[in-house]
């Protein structure tokens, strides 16, 4: 599993001209998924992205997390995250999850957030999505299990 981290003040996504996800100070996440991944990868990033130290404290230094300010989620599905380039100039994305086992840690992964207490919103699973955002920094972090 993949996560695309990036800081943001604000951030939404629309499909067919409707809000599917929106929201204010958090984290906008772009999340691909692998072929071998499983809800313990999952698990694993929830914790590692939630308690991840990257908003900045009273002596302007990276040191508290989404949980510390009362942050919101957005997450993107985005299998292109495992795009392979290196056999031409047209991506293969044979290294990403086939969609239905995609969507369900997508769909898993979303819901643990929410078990810890994370606003989450999200963007719909295999829709061409207009993402908008305003990344605060920029700060953005790969997170890779």
């Amino acid at each position: 599993m993949r996560l695309v981290v990036q800081r943001v003040k604000n951030a939404k996504v629309t499909v067919d001209n409707e809000i599917t996800g929106q929201i204010e100070q958090g984290y906008l996440v772009l999340l691909g998924v692998a072929p071998t991944d499983t809800k313990e990868t999952a698990d694993y990033l929830v914790q590692k992205l939630i308690k991840l130290r990257i908003f900045t404290d009273e002596n302007d230094k990276m040191n508290l997390s989404l949980k510390d300010i009362n942050g919101e989620l957005l997450v993107v599905s985005q299998f292109t995250l495992y795009a392979d380039c290196t056999g031409g100039n047209r991506p293969s994305f044979i290294n990403a999850a086939k969609p239905d086992l995609a969507n369900e840690l997508y769909e898993y992964f979303m819901e643990q957030c929410r078990k810890e207490g994370i606003k989450t919103q999200h963007g719909t699973f295999g829709a061409h999505m207009e993402v908008e955002l305003l990344n605060n920094g920029p700060v953005t972090i790969i997170l890779e299990k």
